[in-house]
């Protein structure tokens, strides 16, 4: 799919303004004006102004609802079967967190330097910094899968060994199915990464649709039709991820005309090129394994609470994802934009965008969370059938985490976000990994297993935890450390 130039280069008829800055066709509105002076001032600059802006982050809204909103249905899904089936599949979606971070984080990476070497003006290393990042985290995957896949028992007993044998067997089937898949999804993530990465988020959108639509419509199949619970789950996941991979390869090859990768770029890999993506990459992707990994032990002792936090802890991850949709969006494109800001040296264009993304975050969590409060308890009957003996801690923990959000999140993870797009990966790393550590696991236990408030415990830690990453991060932000290395 092509991106639209009217978006992305808006013509002289969607640019024409007065000489005082005011587009010709809001002259005699003055509100029209000053809503137009007000999307200059804070979402304009020298790469983007606030046409493209929006054209690049539309798609990648779209994407994260429809990523999000179909994960959400495939947990109210397999909820109807059970839960034992909706407690194994969240204890291997930990795991599979844990292991996807890894891919997911090297495709990142490729975001950057290509995003960056697209705003330095150097368009022949382009094409072969987003064949680096493809070939890099493709094989990075493939072997990841065949490990998990020979080790499986003993990884699954190791994590979740006190989980019931039912849960435990439905475990296996699939995380089995899961670590097959990983091959073909990070096919998809490595191309929309470097798709991003050039601003062709349309693209990107459209790859990621093809993949996640098919899974839900062929859990629906295989799930809710054909009664074949976690095995069908796990057939669906790796027929959609590999449908998705086969597009992205005929895109790339067949349709793209931006990006111009060829066959050669993907086997003859610059070693340089490599480097400074896995320079990116390799922190950002030790950042996210030890800090699902710490999410993962946090699971390990949720799993000792019994089947009903775990199925609780299910839950609350989805509303709460979905109530992050908008800021998770903005996050995902903020990489682009500063990631071309910096390759063009504009450090104040880029700290511009980056507070008024700050702003944008905290506005849409409010407006998520007035819109999710009233629909709160049909969502919880007739999306997820929860049982009446967690509806109370589901209840406690959605508002606990609605209001914390507002101020919390967008610090903790917009700003990482940015500071990683300016090549700033070592401290967000650093930083995240502590307070992960330090915080949200040890203070998790404390609360919900010696202090005995349970899963609700647990939750309100990772609230905490967030207001102590976020402090560093904005302080780290207002020096200028973060944005002195050099890249391309």
């Amino acid at each position: 799919m092509i991106v639209s130039s009217r978006l992305l280069n808006p013509s002289k008829e969607c640019d024409e303004v007065s000489q005082n800055g005011i587009p010709s066709a809001g002259r005699s509105d003055p509100r029209v004006g000053r809503r137009e002076a007000f999307l200059n001032k804070h979402l304009s600059g020298a790469a983007f102004d606030y046409r493209q802006l929006i054209a690049l982050y539309i798609p990648i809204l779209i994407d994260q609802a429809f990523i999000i909103g179909l994960n959400l249905l495939n947990t109210a899904m397999i909820s109807s079967a059970g839960v034992d089936s909706v407690s194994a599949v969240n204890m291997v979606d930990s795991l599979n967190m844990f292991l996807l971070s890894l891919i997911v984080a090297l495709s990142t990476g490729g975001t950057v330097i290509v995003a960056q070497f697209k705003g330095s003006g150097n368009t022949a290393m382009v094409p072969k910094a987003a064949a680096g990042s493809i070939s890099t985290v493709s094989l990075f995957s493939l072997a990841v899968g065949l490990v998990m896949m020979i080790c499986h028992n003993s990884i699954l007993e190791l994590l979740f060994g006190s989980a019931s044998e039912e849960v435990m067997g439905l475990a296996r089937t699939y995380f089995l199915g899961s670590c097959a898949s990983y091959f073909g999804l990070a096919i998809v993530e490595a191309v929309c990464g470097a798709l991003r990465g050039i601003g062709r988020s349309k693209a990107s959108l459209a790859l990621s649709l093809i993949m996640n639509l098919a899974y839900v419509l062929l859990n629906v199949l295989f799930i809710n039709i054909l009664k074949m619970d976690v095995a069908g789950m796990a057939i669906a996941v790796n027929i959609a991820r590999y449908l998705g991979a086969v597009c992205a390869i005929v895109f790339l090859f067949r349709i793209d005309t931006e990006l111009r990768v060829r066959l050669a770029n993907l086997v003859n890999i610059n070693i340089g090129t490599a480097r400074k993506i896995l320079s990116i990459g390799m922190p950002f992707a030790a950042e996210q394994m030890f800090f699902n990994g710490g999410k993962l032990l946090t699971q390990t002792f949720i799993v000792g609470m019994g089947t009903y936090a775990i199925a609780t802890n299910a839950i609350s991850n989805s509303i709460a994802a979905a109530l992050q949709i908008p800021s998770s969006a903005l996050s995902i494109a903020l990489v682009t934009v500063v990631g071309q800001s910096i390759g063009a040296r504009n450090v104040g264009d880029a700290r511009k965008f980056i507070r008024s993304f700050l702003w944008l975050s905290s506005g849409f969590l409010t407006l998520m969370m007035l819109i999710a409060l009233p629909l709160f308890h049909p969502i919880i009957d007739g999306l997820f059938h929860a049982p009446d003996a967690i509806r109370g801690d589901l209840f406690v923990i959605f508002l606990v985490n609605a209001l914390a959000q507002i101020p919390l999140w967008s610090m903790s993870f917009i700003l990482p976000s940015a500071l990683r797009a300016a090549g700033d990966s070592k401290f967000t790393s650093t930083v995240s990994l502590l307070s992960m550590w330090l915080f949200r696991i040890v203070l998790g236990y404390t609360l919900g297993v010696v202090l005995d408030y349970g899963i609700v415990g647990v939750w309100l830690a990772m609230n905490l935890e967030w207001g102590v990453r976020g402090l560093v991060f904005w302080l780290r932000y207002r020096g200028e450390k973060w944005y002195r290395r050099k890249l391309v």
